[in-house]
């Protein structure tokens, strides 16, 4: 029974670690009611988790999950928590492409949209991608192609328990919150995208718990990404800055002409056309700046005019362009 914790949180008391992670594990088991668990989800709609609690869930999946083991390649995840309310179109699903195109490997995590009109899983699938769980396989890929994509129900049965219910609510939860977290692969470094401060800061403290290579972005107009409409925050291992699209020597984009996310036709038309070099200024340099960052921070010794270089040149000489195609051509 779920209903002892709902009490503890509805008098506005949090949960510990090891009492989070037992529910996410129930919720996996489908011990719950399905009001139980709405109840439950609800709590974090109207309050903030806690680091302890955001540890617990992470350390239920993390206990569950189909692991990948893809340590022989120095690999980068680009996950943004979406949740946003933006409806940009799939900015870091198209980074990916081009840091793979650049030589970086990806190992990218995603899933449906849920609380947007097209999450990755989403635009991928529409694209003619057939998710796997065949680890050979995603092996072949990453060394083919330098990217591979996990989608996340295939590794996290939590994931796929509770989808129906996510969306059902159409809202972001602290399952958003989580999905960067739980990358089954483990990858060397990551670039993660969220959608306020106070999460930031959270991811922050984890990933330093995990002694990771890593950049948590946050644009201060509520961007999970690198929109360029807005100064961004960047936090790292190393400190944490503020930075804007003059700094990087690229011009800033209105709200409006990164748009394109709001259906899944729509969204892969913009895919589409971005990589394969149709796509308008602010596109390119939306989708350049969060490429040139997950670069940084798989190779942290570089600087910034160098990845955004590299990123750069990924896109335009058509090697991202590449990359998705023979994705696509390596399923087998």
């Amino acid at each position: 029974m779920l209903q002892p914790i709902l009490k503890t949180l509805f008098n506005y008391q949090a949960i510990s670690r090891e009492q989070a992670c037992e529910v996410l594990i129930n919720i996996t088991k489908e011990v719950y009611t399905k009001s139980e668990v709405v109840a439950f989800l609800s709590v974090y709609m109207m309050r903030s988790v806690t680091v302890e609690e955001l540890s617990g869930f992470r350390d239920g999946l993390l206990e569950q999950r189909l692991p990948v083991d893809l340590s022989d390649f120095d690999t980068v995840d680009l996950c943004g928590t979406g949740g946003d309310g933006k409806n940009t179109f799939n900015i870091s699903t198209l980074a990916s492409f081009i840091v793979a195109g650049a030589g970086i490997k990806v190992a990218k995590h995603g899933n449906y949209g849920v609380s947007s009109g097209c999450g990755s899983s989403n635009v991928l699938e529409k694209l003619g991608y057939r998710f796997t769980s065949d680890v050979d396989l995603l092996k072949k890929q990453l060394d083919k192609t330098g990217i591979c994509f996990l989608h996340a129900p295939l590794f996290h049965p939590a994931m796929k328990a509770v989808g129906p219910i996510r969306r059902e609510l159409g809202i972001k939860t602290f399952f958003n919150m989580l999905g960067p977290l739980v990358n089954p692969s483990g990858p060397n470094s990551q670039m993660i995208g969220v959608y306020n401060m106070e999460l930031a800061r959270i991811y922050q403290y984890l990933l330093q718990e995990d002694n990771a290579k890593f950049a948590v972005i946050h644009s201060t107009d509520g961007y999970d990404e690198i929109s360029l409409t807005a100064p961004f925050k960047l936090i790292t291992q190393n400190g944490e800055k503020l930075i804007t699209a003059k700094e990087l020597g690229l011009p800033a984009n209105t709200p409006e002409s990164i748009a394109g996310g709001s259906t899944i036709d729509g969204a892969a038309e913009v895919f589409m056309k971005v990589i394969g070099g149709e796509g308008t200024e602010s596109q390119n340099n939306a989708v350049i700046a969060n490429a040139a960052f997950a670069i940084l921070s798989n190779k942290p010794g570089y600087n910034i005019e160098k990845c955004l270089e590299m990123a750069s040149d990924s896109l335009r000489s058509g090697r991202a362009h590449k990359a998705l195609k023979n994705l696509l051509n390596t399923q087998n």
